[in-house]
């Protein structure tokens, strides 16, 4: 297995949990308003908020981290002087043709 293909199925890992953190959260948190108006919440869902707040923000760096060292880990194995398709279709060389024989034209006749 390559470093690609470990780095991929962590990429997907992550992005599953980004997901379900994310769905677990409440739409109506209010985001930056709720925390500036003032209001009490009990103890348990301040810190449950807190909590799939920092673990969004955790999972989103790690997700970029991975995808930035997954391009360096890529070998760029794209490119058209590997490619085996390209070696099975290409035309065998043929001899050269026999040369040509060139007669010479038959004579013009005079102009009178």
């Amino acid at each position: 297995m390559s470093t690609f293909s470990i780095f991929l199925v962590l990429i997907t890992i992550v992005c599953f949990l980004l997901i379900v953190v994310i769905m677990v959260q409440n739409p109506k948190g209010g985001g930056l308003s709720s925390t500036i108006s003032g209001t009490q919440m009990l103890g348990g869902v301040q810190k449950t908020t807190d909590f799939l707040d920092k673990s969004t923000w955790t999972l989103a760096t790690i997700l970029i981290a991975l995808i930035l060292l997954s391009s360096l880990s890529f070998t760029g194995s794209l490119n058209d002087t590997g490619s085996k398709i390209i070696e099975k279709t290409e035309a065998p060389a043929t001899t050269p043709a026999a040369p040509v024989q060139q007669t010479p034209a038959p004579a013009a006749p005079a102009a009178k």
